[in-house]
């Protein structure tokens, strides 16, 4: 069977397992899916891996394609992520509705795991800053450096973990609270495309067909995300 070769950010491991197996049947093309935080995988792209295509925040895609790494002409926006707060199965919902509530929230929290290198990570650190208290949450933070940050939640080293919302759905005994306030998100928009060296250019192509059909909507949702 022939085999494309795709590196993705973690906010789309939820979909994926469906997705590519509804492919793999209807194309007869294997999938093979590496995940990781955005910056990372820029590192490693940069550093000389080779892919057939790859999944990134629209930041992410449109710095490989000025790179000249990915064809310009192959991007598309596939979906928008919100970032959200859970806490452990069981646990109290703390209130997060408007911005004075979240900050209250985030204030009286034991410790809050969020990411370094994840695109919530690099979002939530500029939002703690804005609302004047990035001192007193940092002092007593989880920082994660990639993965997902609500395994913190289940280990008992956190109490709130901040992520896109479709990644914290991917950690067992965990329930999200809701998305940060609207008002505060900038959601980030995942984008892919094909990279310019990919040994498997057709079978990118299809596979890059497929994830901006509208076939995938309902599948997309149920992970987390907006189509």
């Amino acid at each position: 069977m022939e085999k494309v070769r795709m590196l993705s950010t973690l906010g789309l491991m939820g979909a994926m397992p469906s997705l590519s197996s509804a492919f793999e049947v209807a194309s007869r093309i294997r999938v093979d899916a590496d995940f990781a935080p955005t910056l990372a995988l820029l590192k490693r792209l940069r550093a000389g891996e080779t892919a057939d295509l790859v999944i990134l925040t629209r930041e992410g895609l449109d710095e490989m394609i000025g790179e000249g790494r990915v064809i310009a002409d192959s991007a598309v926006d596939l979906a928008r992520s919100y970032v959200g707060l859970a806490v452990r199965n069981g646990a109290a919902h703390p209130d997060i509705a408007n911005e004075a509530a979240l900050r209250k929230t985030l204030l009286a929290a034991r410790s809050v795991a969020y990411s370094r290198l994840g695109a919530s990570g690099v979002y939530f650190a500029q939002l703690i800053v804005r609302m004047g208290i990035a001192a007193e949450v940092n002092a007593k933070a989880t920082i994660v450096e990639q993965g997902f940050t609500a395994e913190r939640l289940v280990s008992g080293e956190a109490d709130l973990a901040v992520q896109q919302i479709s990644e914290l759905k991917q950690v067992e005994g965990v329930e999200v609270i809701g998305p940060v306030p609207h008002e505060l998100q900038t959601p980030a928009v995942f984008s892919a495309g094909r990279m310019a060296d990919a040994k498997q250019a057709e079978a990118a192509d299809r596979l890059l067909r497929y994830l901006a059909s509208p076939e995938v909507v309902p599948v997309l949702r149920q992970s987390g995300l907006e189509p």
